[in-house]
């Protein structure tokens, strides 16, 4: 293959492309897959709420009130935000399945399949969604081309 050619954009789809990466995949799930509990609705809303006053309750502690930061509401909701979110993203850590074990629970051999045929067409999806927006990346790109080489001087 001549250097010219390999700097070029293909010009249809690549070798495998959806379904080959899906069967990888597929093939990777027993080591690489895991699920995971999300805890969500109201669970989310009353930890977060909890955050939120106790973040109030320590700021007006230290003297920080409405009164003295009328902006500080959208501090405590950012700051309950990312607590609640370590706590649930701990919690899930910690109890992970993998798939047999899910396979297994709940009696379906064809998770695999399933989850085969999402993956493919989430990642035909997601390469159609790039092409729709090649006419926008010569724009985008050109901040990652090599600068011009300094002028010499004379």
């Amino acid at each position: 293959m001549s250097q010219g050619s390999k700097d070029q954009t293909p010009s249809g789809p690549i070798p495998g492309g959806a379904e080959g990466v899906s069967e990888d995949l597929v093939r990777l799930m027993p080591r690489d897959l895991v699920f995971v509990m999300r805890f969500m609705g109201e669970s989310q809303y009353r930890l977060q709420s909890h955050f939120q006053d106790f973040i109030r309750a320590e700021l007006e502690a230290s003297g920080v009130t409405g009164e003295t930061h009328p902006m500080i509401h959208l501090f405590i909701e950012n700051h309950a935000i990312l607590l609640r979110d370590f706590v649930f993203s701990g919690v899930s850590l910690s109890h992970q399945f993998r798939v047999e074990e899910i396979e297994r629970l709940t009696g379906d051999p064809m998770i695999r399949v399933d989850i085969w045929d999402q993956l493919k067409s989430h990642i035909d999806t997601a390469e159609k969604q790039f092409r729709s927006q090649a006419g926008g990346l010569p724009k985008l790109l050109a901040a990652f081309e090599r600068p011009p080489a300094p002028a010499e001087k004379d």
